[in-house]
């Protein structure tokens, strides 16, 4: 993914208010992210733990979109284990968080929404890649490459973006 600035990352947003995306919380290590890995620039509001944010580019000519999203509440034990729909990555106990957000134009307008369920810190190009791993989670062992991994989660993010355009 490409470094993104904070006028790219305001204007990018499809699903909130411009209002919205102006007042919403950046975070602060944009430039030290490591951007040649990402699939999409994920991050959770400091000030609002129930919200959280994911830009990615999208479509044939690869344009920025940017949605808001929301987490549900949860209270799950520390053996219980769930698997991001994104990553195919495991995680123990709030490491997975149903994330939705509101439909983009009219549909949003009248309430509709999307979910899915996503790695809570929003890390999931970071597993598939091994930069990084689950604290009490895993990730399964596959057959196939990393390439393909990181393609089949790129089309997994396109089809959740695509529900909620």
């Amino acid at each position: 993914m490409k470094p993104l600035t904070e006028p790219d990352i305001r204007a990018s947003f499809v699903n909130c208010s411009k209002g919205e995306a102006k007042r919403l919380s950046l975070p602060r290590d944009l430039a030290e992210r490591p951007w040649d890995d990402l699939d999409f620039l994920g991050w959770r509001d400091p000030g609002a733990p129930d919200r959280a944010y994911l830009i990615a580019p999208h479509g044939d000519d690869d344009q920025i979109v940017g949605v808001t999203l929301r987490l549900a509440s949860q209270q799950r034990g520390f053996l219980h284990r769930n698997m991001c729909s994104l990553c195919l990555t495991t995680h123990g106990g709030n490491g997975v968080s149903l994330m939705t957000g509101r439909r983009a134009g009219e549909a949003g307008r009248r309430g509709d929404s999307v979910g899915a369920y996503i790695c809570t810190d929003l890390a999931c190009s970071l597993y598939v890649r091994g930069r990084k791993t689950p604290d009490t989670g895993t990730r399964l062992r596959e057959t196939l490459t990393v390439e393909e991994q990181v393609e089949r989660t790129r089309g997994k993010l396109a089809a959740f973006l695509a529900r909620l355009l």
